[in-house]
């Protein structure tokens, strides 16, 4: 895997991503192949307003030579936008472009062999207009998989949630027995192919301490089921877990991945342990798909005061 080249798109090209791609870049050039699709001329404005110094090689996208990629230099696919301002606010402007990128990718993807595609964070409620409830199921539409799910990875503990970028109100709606079934199906491929192993998985429960104070519950009706379905496939399975005990050190590393059922109940607690030093992978894709746990940061874009790790974090997987 690590004698392919990486491919990286930009994501918001107002957000925190150049910040942390020139850091990362800085560490890993002379080590990585990496093909970045993205704006020569704005990554240029970035760099002199963040002050770092990089050359560029540019690739033509309709005929990619491998042999050619320059590790001492940026690899990059220009894509041609009229950007005024280094870093400007996040906003609909930056859609075209996105999507732009994201075409080009997918499209090379079909036509090349890479290790990996990596995008940097992208504004969901400026680029998705609520259309999908996250990149995960923008790139399942794009590819046509029905199938897919988020992981956030770390080799000591990794999370999964059943349902994502939903209002709370709705999870209860969105789960079910076949879903929680096929998540972990993808779950253990991923780690039998990619991390060679056969994971411990805890699977909680929906409601506080896996209770409920009607007459069924979703543990009982959903959950549970699915376990057992699970279970009789020979899987390490255990649940449903309380999820206010789960992340406990005593509980906690009993599993290899915590499957929850919406995204702050796994996700909060995971980004508390590790902070930076997890990754977003998408199971289900024609390919393996990472990007850096965390969003643009408008913030934080131009000020050079970001924490690459994430991005360093995804590197350092396709580098496996």
């Amino acid at each position: 895997m690590k004698d392919k080249p990486i491919l990286i798109t930009a994501g918001e090209p107002f957000g925190v991503f150049s910040e942390i791609f020139f850091k990362s870049f800085r560490k890993f050039k002379k080590k990585d192949q990496i093909i970045l699709i993205a704006s020569k001329d704005l990554l240029v404005k970035q760099m002199i307003e963040l002050n770092y110094n990089y050359s560029f090689n540019i690739i033509n996208e309709r005929k990619i030579n491998f042999k050619k990629l320059d590790k001492k230099k940026i690899n990059i696919i220009d894509i041609k936008f009229n950007f005024i301002k280094p870093f400007d606010k996040i906003s609909d402007k930056s859609n075209l472009y996105i999507k732009k990128c994201f075409a080009l990718a997918l499209k090379l993807l079909k036509k090349n062999s890479f290790s990996g595609f990596i995008n940097g964070p992208i504004s969901k409620k400026n680029f998705l207009k609520k259309k999908f409830s996250g990149i995960t199921e923008y790139l399942a539409s794009e590819t046509k998989k029905k199938n897919v799910s988020m992981l956030i990875y770390n080799k000591k503990l990794s999370v999964s949630p059943i349902t994502t970028h939903i209002p709370l109100k709705n999870v209860h709606k969105e789960l079910s027995t076949k879903k929680i079934v096929d998540q972990v199906e993808l779950i253990v491929k991923f780690y039998k192919k990619k991390i060679k192993k056969n994971p411990k998985i805890g699977i909680t429960g929906l409601n506080p301490h896996c209770e409920s104070n009607y007459n069924s519950s979703e543990e009982i009706n959903i959950i549970t089921p699915a376990i057992q379905i699970l279970k009789g496939r020979d899987y390490d399975i255990k649940g449903p877990l309380p999820a206010d005990t789960i992340f406990m050190a005593q509980q906690s590393r009993k599993f290899d991945v915590i499957v929850g059922m919406y995204h702050d109940q796994v996700l909060t607690p995971a980004k508390t342990i590790f902070n930076f030093n997890a990754i977003n992978i998408t199971l289900g894709l024609p390919f393996i798909r990472i990007s850096p746990d965390h969003g643009p940061n408008q913030s934080m874009a131009g000020k050079n005061l970001s924490n690459p790790q994430s991005l360093i974090e995804a590197l350092n997987f396709l580098r496996r």
